[in-house]
């Protein structure tokens, strides 16, 4: 989402992290029951010397922006959005509880390294776009479609239900030489003291050769 008033008014939970290296944890819901927003973030200062001074010596092909992802097993058939970062520091979401969104400031489908999409799981009027991810079983497809009419396949190789408080940053959006897509929602149970779920699903997936 693209501004603090619209993430304190949104309606479901999703809890992501930053390139850097602690999580961010974004959750929505309302006290009381799956509604209301909340928001927190732990962010520490980047690294802007070892950033700045870094110069990858491999090339890296270039392959078109995703515009759309199907998981024929979760019945997902939905659009991508682009996500950057809020004013604060943490990655958007999607303002579309039907729709997922790709973060653009990491890899692009098929590049080498983690590819994230992000989807809420539910909202006030039901079930949201990932809704079904956490039934996901190893083997199962996943197909990301590219402006240029080309379509990355994947397959899941595992689903992880982890604590917010525990997000593996490193292992969602640490570098890595090969391609691999990360899909992230909410999950677990949902604490109503605090309005939020209390874990997330991640979906890790590898590219079909």
């Amino acid at each position: 989402m693209s501004s603090r008033a619209h993430r304190r008014t949104a309606a479901s939970a999703v809890a992501l992290a930053t390139v850097s290296t602690a999580a961010v944890i974004w959750s929505q819901g309302a006290a009381g029951s799956p509604g209301s927003s909340r928001a927190e973030a732990t962010v520490p200062s980047a690294d802007a010397p070892a950033a700045q001074s870094f110069r990858s010596v491999r090339g890296y092909e270039e392959v078109a922006v995703p515009v759309r992802l199907r998981i024929p097993a979760a019945d997902v058939d939905t659009p991508l959005d682009r996500l950057g970062r809020a004013a604060d520091g943490t990655i958007e979401v999607p303002s579309d509880y039907d729709t997922a969104g790709w973060f653009q400031e990491g890899p692009r489908p098929g590049q080498p390294g983690p590819a994230v999409v992000l989807g809420h799981v539910d909202s006030r009027r039901g079930p949201a776009v990932f809704f079904r991810l956490s039934g996901l079983a190893a083997g199962a497809e996943v197909l990301v479609d590219r402006a240029d009419g080309s379509t990355a396949a994947f397959r899941v190789t595992a689903t992880h239900r982890v604590p917010k408080v525990a997000f593996p940053t490193d292992e969602v959006y640490g570098p890595t030489l090969e391609a691999s897509l990360r899909l992230v929602t909410c999950g677990g149970g949902f604490d109503r003291a605090t309005g939020s779920y209390r874990d997330n699903v991640i979906v890790y997936a590898e590219p079909v050769r």
